[in-house]
């Protein structure tokens, strides 16, 4: 790693003095600024030869290579310069080639220079609004809470109170099918009550016109009929809260749009797991709300992102890891893929249709929903009615629900009450998975075609819901322990390497039985397995295979037919391309992808750790580690759930009104008692001091030690989205935030490596890892957000990065580290670069269809002041 210090960053005149390109010297100038500064990175004495590979002669990184562009953008009289660039141009001579047309007519402009395009400044913020928001959500929650409290006290209570079996089970049925549609149909109405009308507009958040939307947002998705999701019930849902959706569409993501009135999808269309599409972003310290049109027959792949204000005809693809910024527009009958998207020949819809009309559909929905009245929801009401009033004490006497707060016995039984569930979930839970799905998978052939909402569609939803349970995979991951796992889910591994880090604790599948990686194959986190193809009448089930000696990064979907082999890189984010010849022996990143070194010098320094009686004694000692972690986890999670026990407990025994106040009051309670709990552990294992920047082998004990920090449970964070208290507690985890953070999902890897500024606008699913792992070294560094950023809607932050004020990460880009971005700069794409270095690239197809630039379609419109603070009202259309 190369970190920038106070002696080797130049100064003004040092700057001043390299020659800048005049004239038809333009080439040759550019190789002689770019080699002195490159030389200045690589802290060289002697000139670099303009003909040497950053790489493989120069010893070069990506992260040396990302100060060499930072310092490039500071030059006025120099092209700015991407690692798009520098990958594609590897030499001196070759960068001075391919950008010396692109060189500035401007010499004489201030050494600081902004970005070719600049974004709207960041509203001010009030933090008198900031706390009287914070309060009044925390009054909603608990309100919403003591509502669902006061309803099931009572339902709860009338179940037990039954006196036979029959009578019990008929009671729990329409006790759990009321409280089942009237939780589906609460948010619907609060929705119409509070917003009516969703339209195109901009609010600031934390005023009233936020609160009505946070609101909304919360009981959207929450509504326990997000469990529908790929089923068509699911589709009424949408229907009811105003999305324009038409017939015969399938929607496989669980991310639910809020601004529903201004999403339209048209017949036959499909939208796959893990897409957004939530028709508004924040920006600035404002909320935006923009339509996401889709026409008939469109398909969106996986892990793609619809930013506001984005389209595609009918017909027209999205492929997987792809991104529409806002005004982006797919023409009717074309295919896109990339970020930000651009035209591909590529056809993503690669099942053939099969037969699945409207009466298929109606009687997978209403079997679907008979399921859950007669079985599921029954079943859960009843052990939580018979759990607390009818299961005798095994210490003293009575039932649970009567033993006094102040005896002995009341602890005791919490204890072993808490014990024997746990550990009953950890037992029954891992032999249910380990089986039951073995059985259910030999009804489906690979490669056959079936049509949705049938039997065997019922088989598959089943089969991934159960095999992708992420306790066991957070368990087990990041261990050697993970691939014994993974082969008894039904994973071939081939003859495994073991390296004790295989597989992070993120990975998904849509079939474990179909799933091959090759040995030696290394992945990060956030691995997406995609097992299955779709269309809008028929799925096929088909075989993924990742090669050998691979190493896969953070946050990849692996699509069946990915064209990668063996001993390939894939960095972070990357699309794994479907065309072309099989990629050996490469990198890749981007999407689209393009070839990068599969490795360097620099990161060979651990090699000797990796072979022979070294790597056997320490593969030894972090597998004991591990183990040791893993009980660490089990009894953090055990303690956690004998402290929700132990608050159950003590709240079962009111009556009437004072009773439900009791049951809400368990409900924040829970709430805050794990949010607490998780916290003060995590700064315990850290014995309360910040991390540092690394670069270590992953056989190195600090690294054991920091895996151990991602054991700890954080996703208790999400119920803090949108709200004051989210900053709380990443204070508390050790992030140096500012005040008036907005933030909407955003996820720190490493916390005390963290710094955002005041007034910061955090999207949804956003992410900032101060950490990389590459084969078998571990890097980490610092990343700091100035005041008043802005991270796009599943944007990721990498290590050692730097983004000025007011500056603006668009959806989905990918910021590479060490990246410097300039103050108020827009940046976007995978890899990121400056908004208007994409004006300069050509499109990938010629189409000849009318297109506006990205920056431009990147800046939001300037709007009038009594536009930036109106709330959205009810129209009537």
């Amino acid at each position: 790693m190369v970190n920038e210090s106070a002696d080797d960053r130049p100064n003004d005149s040092t700057e001043a003095a390299i020659s800048p390109p005049r004239g038809g010297e333009s080439e040759a100038g550019l190789e002689r600024a770019f080699a002195e500064l490159l030389a200045k990175v690589l802290t060289r004495a002697e000139p670099v030869p303009v003909d040497g590979h950053f790489f493989a002669d120069l010893g070069a990184d990506s992260l040396v290579m990302a100060h060499f562009c930072a310092r490039v953008r500071k030059r006025a009289d120099l092209p700015s310069v991407s690692m798009k660039d520098i990958y594609a141009h590897p030499t001196v001579r070759g960068l001075a080639t391919a950008l010396a047309d692109a060189v500035p007519a401007a010499a004489g402009a201030p050494a600081d220079r902004a970005s070719s395009v600049s974004t709207e400044a960041p509203l001010p913020g009030s933090t008198v609004r900031y706390v009287l928001c914070g309060i009044a959500q925390l009054l909603f929650f608990f309100g919403y809470s003591y509502l669902i409290a006061f309803t099931f006290t009572g339902g709860y209570g009338w179940v037990a109170d039954g006196t036979g079996p029959g009578d019990i089970y008929v009671r729990a049925v329409l006790f759990g099918g009321a409280e089942f549609f009237g939780l589906c149909a609460f948010p619907i109405v609060v929705k119409w009550v509070l917003v009516g009308r969703w339209t195109p507009r901009e609010f600031p958040v934390w005023g009233v016109g936020y609160l009505r939307f946070w609101i909304v947002k919360v009981l959207v998705q929450a509504n326990p009929v997000v469990v529908f999701v790929g089923s068509p019930i699911y589709l009424f849902y949408l229907r009811a809260l105003g999305a324009k959706v038409g017939k015969h569409v399938t929607v496989l993501s669980r991310h639910v749009p809020v601004c529903t009135d201004l999403l339209s999808v048209g017949a036959g269309s499909v939208l796959r797991k893990d897409s957004f599409f939530l028709c508004y972003r924040a920006y600035a310290g404002r909320i935006q709300t923009g339509r996401v049109t889709l026409g008939r027959n469109v398909f969106v792949g996986e892990r793609t992102v619809l930013d506001i204000n984005s389209s595609i005809g009918d017909g027209g693809q999205l492929g997987h890891t792809s991104t529409l910024q806002s005004g982006d527009a797919v023409p009717a009958g074309q295919r896109w893929h990339g970020s930000p998207g651009q035209p591909t020949e590529l056809d993503y819809l690669r099942v053939a249709p099969a037969r699945c009309g409207t009466a298929r559909r109606a009687a997978f929905g209403l079997a679907d929903l008979a399921r859950t009245l007669l079985v599921v929801l029954p079943l859960s009401v009843l052990v939580f009615a018979v759990l607390w009033s009818r299961v005798p004490v095994l210490a003293g006497t009575g039932f649970l629900a009567e033993q006094p707060l102040t005896s002995a016995a009341f602890y005791v039984n919490a204890l072993l009450l808490s014990a024997v569930l746990f550990v009953g979930f950890v037992v029954v839970g891992l032999v249910v998975l380990v089986s039951l799905p073995r059985v259910m998978h030999r009804v489906i052939e690979p490669g056959a075609v079936y049509p949705l909402y049938g039997f065997r569609y019922t088989v598959h939803r089943s089969v991934a819901r159960m095999t992708n349970l992420k306790f066991f995979i957070w368990l087990f991951g990041d261990s050697s322990y993970i691939v014994h796992y993974l082969r008894s889910l039904g994973y071939d591994l081939s003859l495994v390497e073991q390296t004790g880090s295989n597989f992070g604790s993120g990975l998904q599948h849509e079939s474990p039985f179909l799933s091959f990686v090759g040995s030696g194959t290394m992945v990060a986190d956030g691995l997406s397995i995609m097992n299955a193809e779709f269309s809008g009448t028929s799925f096929s089930v088909v075989p993924t295979t990742i090669g050998k000696h691979n190493f896969l990064g953070n946050h990849i979907a692996y699509p069946p037919g990915g064209r990668t082999g063996d001993n390939c890189l894939l960095a972070t984010k990357v699309m794994v391309p479907l065309d072309g010849e099989i990629r050996e022996g490469v990198g890749l990143l981007g999407s689209p992808p393009f070839e990068i070194p599969r490795t360097v010098e620099r990161d060979s320094r651990f090699d000797h750790l990796r072979s022979g009686d070294e790597l056997r004694n320490r593969l030894a000692a972090k597998n004991r580690y591990n183990l040791r972690t893993m009980g660490l986890a089990l009894l953090a999670r055990w303690v956690h759930f004998f402290g929700l026990v132990l608050l159950g407990l003590a709240t079962v025994n009111g009556e009437g009104w004072f009773g439900s106040l009791l049951d809400a009051g368990f409900l924040v309670g829970a709430v805050v008692l794990t949010a607490l709990y998780y916290g003060v552990m995590e700064r315990f294992l850290m014995r309360f001091r910040a991390l540092e920047p690394q670069v270590c082998s992953i056989y190195d004990p600090y690294f054991w030690h920091h895996e151990r920090l991602w054991k700890v449970p954080d996703t208790h964070l999400n119920a803090f989205n949108g709200t004051p208290f989210k900053a709380v507690l990443w204070r508390l985890l050790g992030v140096r935030i500012g005040r008036r953070v907005f933030d909407d999902g955003c996820y720190f890897t490493e916390r005390t490596l963290t710094a955002v500024g005041d007034d910061c606008t955090l999207n949804a699913s956003s992410r900032i890892q101060c950490h990389s792992q590459e084969d078998g070294t571990f890097k980490s560094d610092r990343s700091t957000l100035g005041a008043g950023c802005t991270l796009g809607v599943g944007a990721l932050v990498h290590y050692g990065v730097t983004m000025g004020d007011g500056a603006v990460l668009a959806a989905d880009s990918f910021l590479m580290k060490g990246e410097d971005v300039p103050p108020r700069a827009l940046w976007l794409g995978n890899p990121a670069a400056d908004a208007g270095s994409h004006r300069r690239q050509p499109p990938a197809t010629d189409t000849g269809a009318e297109s506006t630039p990205l920056a431009d379609r990147q800046t939001p419109p300037r709007r009038s002041a009594h536009q930036g603070t109106t709330v959205a009202r009810r129209t009537s259309g």
